[in-house]
């Protein structure tokens, strides 16, 4: 029993280093879990800046590769008013654009007046057009005739039709390099004109005599940054997103606040994205993808103490069965030891030499009867229960009368216990109807516990009976040795024996186990009450009808 016990208190130490093991281990995993989640909300609030900024300058991206080119359609052959139409949709929908130059050009012989170039490239018209209250204001305005602009793109042209293939179309990079000038805050661009119109323009800067012209549409886009709409996507990592120039570096960066910047491209190259967030702010984005990871890290640790305590109850119920058997098994030893004993000696004295009289055969015969009897008594109780546990047995209901059935009971304890003193009372109750050998073994077994378990000069029992509802209730009170709280839900446990000097009288832990399961059998409750050193109430409950 010793070694089991040390065993036990091993395994028992194991399961407690366990639980120490992986409470440490959720200590760190949380705390690596939070660290990893810091760092990873940190790489985003550097990395995620560039989908900001991809869907803050798209619009500028749709203007620049959708919108922009579609003056190529009208094949030089733009006016005043197609070009104030155009300019009106710009304006809808890229709030951005805040001006546009309208250039009407001319391509001709060289000696034309005010040619742009020795090619004969000259500005007719000149229109300016702005929005106004929803509408788009346009004049003409001559200043911008010689403009740098306009300078820059027909010398772009001039040569590019000097050195122009016509048997094939322009390669994206030579239009890029030849019909856009993308500069800070503007974008010029000059219709692509087609192969055709290229030879004639070949042909045309060739003859010097010829007094033929050809149209060509410029126009030059003034942009303005900050109409620019700032789409923050990601609000949980920038609390603000603004529009800077890309000089633009504060000194009054305040503590706790965290920055990052990105660059605009084309038009927009001298200014920034640039991003703020508080340390508060980031720090809630941080729980909030944490707290997910410690439900689940917390949910794992919870799985493994559930496990632990399930092995520590199941070792601790295997401690307690080992115990009760172990102590069945001693006590039944015991319990068959002792008339075997008896039966032996008396039966070496009744095969001795020595002549026997008749008054000690009688003895002799006697003693071997109880003792017999006793292994019998013992057998018959150890077999019921098993029957009883496997329902290998049935109930027989019969009527049955109170009053001849107690105080049969009564009179036979009176015999075999002449100092227990016995009393009954039945209540409004004549008949009922049950099995009267599985209710006599109830009867007889609590009071036979009720004389084994009380003091010297207390061994008293008083049994009532009375009905209730439709049961019929057995209260069964003496004025034994009792027992404390803490036992009272185990006495009816199999093998169980109350920690006292009296459990060595006879028990071997199956009276109340066997009294609680034939009136389980018989459809009833059993329950106790008691108080130590004052006595103990078995209360038996059965149904009083058919």
């Amino acid at each position: 029993m010793k070694a089991q016990k040390n065993l036990y208190r091993k395994n028992f130490s194991l399961i407690t280093a366990f639980l120490v093991l992986i409470t440490v281990s959720l200590v760190i995993a949380i705390v690596i879990s939070y660290n990893l989640t810091t760092k990873y909300v940190e790489n985003e609030f550097a990395s995620k800046k560039i989908e900001v900024l991809d869907q803050t300058v798209k619009p500028y991206y749709d203007f620049f590769q959708l919108k922009i080119p579609e003056i190529t359609s009208y094949q030089g052959f733009l006016d005043s008013a197609s070009a104030a139409n155009y300019s009106a949709t710009v304006f809808k929908s890229y709030p951005f654009v805040r001006k546009v130059l309208f250039y009407d050009i001319q391509i001709g012989n060289p000696s034309s007046k005010k040619p742009a170039n020795k090619q004969g490239i000259s500005v007719k018209t000149v229109y300016q057009y702005k929005p106004k209250h929803g509408s788009v204001k346009g004049y003409k305005d001559s200043v911008w005739a010689n403009d740098g602009d306009f300078k820059d793109m027909a010398l772009k042209l001039s040569n590019f039709i000097s050195i122009a293939d016509t048997s094939r179309l322009p390669t994206q990079d030579e239009i890029f390099r030849t019909f856009y000038n993308v500069t800070p805050d503007k974008i010029s661009y000059l219709n692509i004109p087609r192969r055709e119109d290229i030879r004639i323009y070949q042909l045309l800067l060739k003859k010097g005599d010829t007094k033929a012209f050809y149209k060509q549409n410029m126009l030059t886009f003034l942009l303005d940054a900050h109409q620019l709409k700032v789409k923050n996507t990601h609000p949980e990592l920038y609390q603000q997103v603004t529009i800077q120039p890309v000089v633009y570096d504060p000194l009054d960066i305040e503590d706790g606040r965290k920055v990052t910047e990105a660059a605009l491209t084309g038009a927009f190259s001298n200014f920034k994205l640039y991003f703020i967030s508080t340390n508060q702010h980031l720090t809630k984005e941080i729980d909030r993808r944490f707290l997910p990871i410690c439900a689940i890290v917390l949910l794992i640790y919870f799985f493994l103490v559930l496990i632990s305590w399930l092995i520590y109850r199941n070792l601790n119920i295997n401690l307690k069965v080992f115990k009760l058997q172990y102590d069945f098994i001693n006590n039944f030893t015991h319990e068959f030891k002792t008339p075997v004993s008896v039966i032996k000696i008396a039966g070496s004295n009744l095969k001795g030499d020595a002549e026997l009289s008749e008054r000690q055969r009688r003895h002799y015969g006697k003693i071997l009867d109880e003792e017999a009897d006793k292994l019998n008594d013992l057998m018959n109780k150890l077999l019921s229960f098993t029957q009883l546990e496997n329902r290998s047995i049935t109930v027989k209901r019969e009527e049955i009368n109170l009053q001849q059935f107690v105080k049969g009971y009564i009179d036979t304890f009176k015999i075999k216990y002449p100092d227990f003193k016995l009393d009954f009372n039945i209540e409004n109750v004549n008949k009922f109807y049950s099995d009267p050998v599985l209710l006599g073994s109830v009867f007889q077994n609590l009071m036979e516990n009720a004389y084994k378990y009380s003091h010297p000069g207390k061994k008293e029992l008083f049994i009532n009976i009375k009905p209730e509802k439709r049961n019929i209730v057995f209260s069964f009170a003496d004025k034994g040795i009792g027992m404390a709280r803490y036992e009272q839900g185990d006495v009816f446990k199999k093998f169980y024996r109350i920690e006292n000097q009296y459990n060595q009288n006879g028990s071997v832990g199956l009276g109340l186990a066997f009294c609680k399961e034939l009136v389980n059998f018989m459809d009833g409750e059993i329950d106790v009450t008691s108080k130590l050193n004052v006595g103990s109430t078995f209360i038996v409950t059965l149904p009083l009808g058919h």
